[in-house]
């Protein structure tokens, strides 16, 4: 498999935060290059050195870069942005620019080449019993009676290749029933919402702290005909803004949040603040080693744990509010 770098710049400070995020993503293996580890090792007076190489000197200058590596396939992309989308989040929360300034860059190919020969990996998909997610430029099979989805690359996560997508697809589709109110909280591409309309739900509320996710989503409800009256998409940090959590209102028949474990644990209080009695809550984004952690936390605010569903390191799962 070939393997794409990814350069992280950020701050000693900061190396906690996106490592966090790295490994919530399931993104296990990176380097870590912090000039204050440099800066201590020149100043240990047990070493004498008699030379040290001008470009090593030169590491105790400059940013901290953490450098982790993604597969060249449509996953590889879909971690990609899930990427982008934690270290916009990480940046609306640094508001004392600790972390640095959060940006990063490939290394061994061009974003929109990558983006661009994904088309070679991304095929029509069929998942759960009734879903069949589809690029445009693929023709549905002959013979096939699935509902189609139809969602393209683009600059936001969730296009069905990823693992988490799909158990939190199945999970709707499994739980919701004809008519449901729902909410996307976290929605990036929309597809999770936008499923949820295609599988028979009335209307569709979805959120995204990045505003370019939202715009994606909404064209993703176009594109699959969706009608503007029963598919909103707000931009916003609902764990902050009660304005927000205010005007989507409560009474879900569904809540769904595809996100990262530290993330989910947040908006645990909130969860039950969107649903009716009875409602439902479908969780996923959970690394294996998060999964008794954010299980336990949504359980203490009053949920029952319904099913849990697993595939390779990833987690998702269904909740009743009681």
């Amino acid at each position: 498999m070939n393997w794409i770098e990814i350069e992280i710049y950020t701050t000693t400070a900061g190396i906690e935060a996106v490592t966090g995020s790295l490994l919530g993503l399931g993104i296990n293996g990176f380097v870590i290059q912090d000039p204050e580890d440099f800066r201590e090792f020149l100043e240990n007076k047990e070493q004498n050195w008699d030379y040290i190489d001008e470009s090593l000197m030169s590491r105790q200058d400059g940013e901290t870069v953490i450098t982790a590596y993604l597969p060249e396939n449509a996953q590889g992309l879909d971690y990609l942005e899930g990427v982008k989308a934690e270290l916009n989040a990480l940046k609306g929360r640094d508001s004392e620019k600790a972390f640095g300034r959060l940006e990063y860059e490939l290394k061994n190919v061009r974003e929109e080449d990558w983006a661009n020969n994904w088309k070679q990996y991304f095929k029509p998909l069929c998942v759960g019993e009734k879903l069949l997610i589809k690029p445009s430029w693929e023709d549905i099979p002959e013979g096939e009676n699935r509902t189609v989805l139809e969602i393209d690359p683009a600059a936001s996560f969730g296009t069905g290749q990823h693992n988490t997508t799909q158990l939190c697809l199945e999970l709707i589709e499994k739980n919701l029933s004809e008519g449901d109110r729902v909410l996307d909280l976290g929605c990036g591409s929309g597809i999770l919402s936008i499923a949820a309309v295609l599988l028979g739900a009335e209307s569709v509320k979805a959120v995204d702290i990045d505003a370019n996710s939202v715009k994606i989503a909404g064209e993703n409800a176009q594109k699959n005909a969706i009608p503007s009256d029963r598919y909103e998409a707000f931009c916003g940090n609902v764990i902050d803004d009660e304005g927000l959590r205010e005007k989507l209102g409560t009474g879900y028949d569904v809540v769904c949040a595809n996100i990262v474990a530290d993330v989910l644990l947040a908006m645990s209080p909130i969860f039950g603040g969107f649903l009716k009695p009875n409602g439902k809550l479908i969780i996923s984004g959970i690394i294996d080693s998060r999964k008794d952690e954010v299980l336990d936390a949504v359980k203490a605010q009053g949920f029952e744990l319904t099913e849990v569903r697993t595939k390779e390191d990833w987690t998702a799962a269904a909740f009743i509010m009681k």
